[in-house]
């Protein structure tokens, strides 16, 4: 089985862990750069994105991801996560950084802010899949090598992509119950390994 890490500085990382257990990984969260070194993959948690700059930052972590990705470690990041894959921020603050490896253009918060939280279903990957937004993000421009794997029906909006190795939501599919995202990126992890 894959050991995939849940970078552990904020966010939904034990129902992270849980899905990955039950998508068939061993899970474990990951918070310093010899842990996250030792697994075959990592999942970037919701959150808040420019905490987890921040936090990455003060525990030089951001160098190391992006080197990390960069070299083909497997990613996924949902929500927060998302951002923190995006080669480009929009409606970040100032001097916000991201670990990016997908090219991809992200709005911060572009379904609005925590009040305007919702459930829908999207299709993904042609598949109805019920998924939660919580000030999600959603991409506003992909290049050529992305895949679009799902979209927000209400908006066309594009809300999950893969590009090789990486993939990244605008939603929270650890809190749906429903593994497949999660089976997803633990087969990419088992297609790099």
């Amino acid at each position: 089985m894959p050991v995939i890490g849940v970078l552990a500085l904020q966010g939904d990382v034990r129902e992270h862990l849980r899905a990955l257990e039950e998508a068939g990984a061993t899970a474990r969260p990951a918070r310093r750069l010899p842990e996250i070194e030792a697994c075959d993959g990592l999942v970037i948690p919701g959150g808040e994105s420019t905490t987890l700059w921040r936090l990455a930052t003060a525990l030089e972590l951001m160098d190391p991801l992006r080197k990390l990705v960069a070299c083909g470690l497997p990613a996924f990041g949902s929500c927060a996560g998302m951002i923190m894959l995006a080669d480009r921020l929009v409606d970040g603050i100032e001097g916000q950084q991201t670990f990016g490896g997908i090219d991809m253009t992200v709005r911060r918060n572009a379904f609005g802010r925590q009040v305007d939280s919702f459930e829908r279903q999207v299709t993904l990957d042609d598949e109805p899949f019920r998924a939660v937004f919580i000030r999600a993000p959603w991409v506003e421009q992909t290049g050529e090598q992305v895949e679009i794997l799902g979209t927000e029906p209400a908006t066309g909006r594009i809300v999950a992509v893969r590009q090789g190795p990486l993939l990244a939501t605008s939603f929270h599919p650890e809190l749906t119950g429903d593994a497949r995202v999660h089976r997803l990126f633990v087969d990419v992890v088992r297609e790099r390994a």
